[in-house]
């Protein structure tokens, strides 16, 4: 049976800062995964690890002063990088949205939350004012905003954060795209407000098939949300596979060490472990595994190379030259 080509794939993808009379300075280096129509995917790592960037440069939205340096990410057969600036602002919205994750930045603080929503599908799907807002508040009814028609007339700061973070939901959803980017969006907000969001997601992206790029810190929240991840780690997947095989039989050290970092309420006496030192200056990367540093496993040959992503099992990679000997026999 044939495998049906992948929604998105991205190939050997390296970003970074490009300054004259210097060699670039990498942030992103080398990173390749496929999202699946329909599939939930992850994407977690520790602050700089470059896992933003890589969901930016997928929505075409990289800062200033940050460029793709090489490799391609291709929608639906469609290389973005080589599609033009006009082409690819016509995808954004109908084919791929993004969801930050801070919204109070993302929205217009002048502009009416309903408004906002409503903008969408006039652009892309040609709707009248009058259709657009009834489509804007028919969006915030379904996630889940208390009366929404009084909702819409209000402007963001009139609003909490997990109802803002609904609106943008609602933004990123109104014109039913193929491909939901998430970056954070549930940082800032409570426990419970959180696990509400979250499970929004998962129920909006059932009802408009839709795949979703979850990006996030949050090992309990990929637990919850996505079916495959990549851990990232100074700009690099060091492994990657599906959440349950990763979570139960992790075979890269920093991976380790991020389930043991973090609490597990099925085991609340469990004492935590941090992960010694600090990630690497990225204009000055070590020679050999960025993270041999801060390695409890490290052997002189990981100073020296740095590991390729070598698959463990269909669907699983690591990127350890000590793997098998580390974890050998050693429960999860």
């Amino acid at each position: 049976m044939t495998t049906p080509a992948p929604l998105l794939s991205v190939n050997n993808l390296s970003l970074g800062v490009v300054r004259s009379g210097h060699r670039p300075t990498v942030i992103v280096d080398d990173v390749s995964f496929t999202v699946a129509k329909g599939e939930r995917f992850g994407i977690v790592g520790e602050s700089g690890s470059g896992k933003s960037l890589t969901l930016r440069a997928i929505a075409g939205l990289l800062p200033a002063g940050i460029d793709a340096l090489s490799g391609s990410v291709t929608y639906e057969g469609r290389d973005l990088f080589s599609t033009s600036s006009a082409a690819r602002r016509k995808l954004m919205g109908p084919e791929i949205a993004m969801v930050f994750q801070e919204p109070m930045t993302a929205l217009n603080p002048v502009v009416r939350v309903g408004e906002q929503i409503a903008e969408g599908p006039r652009r892309h799907l040609g709707l009248s004012r009058a259709a657009a807002m009834a489509l804007a508040i028919e969006m915030m009814a379904k996630t889940g905003i208390p009366d929404p028609a009084k909702r819409a007339r209000a402007f963001p700061h009139e609003l909490s954060g997990g109802l803002r973070q609904r609106i943008m939901i609602a933004m990123a959803l109104s014109c039913r795209p193929k491909l939901l980017l998430c970056d954070e969006p549930t940082t800032a907000l409570d426990v419970t407000v959180q696990h509400q969001v979250l499970r929004l997601l998962e129920q909006l992206c059932d009802d408009f098939g839709a795949a979703l790029i979850f990006v996030t810190h949050d090992l309990a929240v990929v637990n919850q949300t996505c079916d495959n991840l990549a851990v990232m780690y100074a700009g690099h997947i060091v492994e990657s596979g599906r959440v349950k095989d990763v979570f139960r039989d992790p075979r890269h050290p920093y991976t380790r060490g991020l389930l043991d970092s973090a609490p597990d309420f099925d085991q609340p006496d469990r004492a935590l472990v941090p992960i010694p030192g600090f990630p690497p200056n990225l204009a000055d990367r070590p020679s050999g595994c960025a993270f041999a540093p801060r390695c409890i496993h490290a052997q002189p040959g990981c100073l020296v190379a740095s590991p390729a992503l070598e698959s463990l099992a269909p669907g699983r990679s690591v990127a350890c030259i000590e793997s098998d000997s580390i974890f050998q026999g050693v429960p999860a």
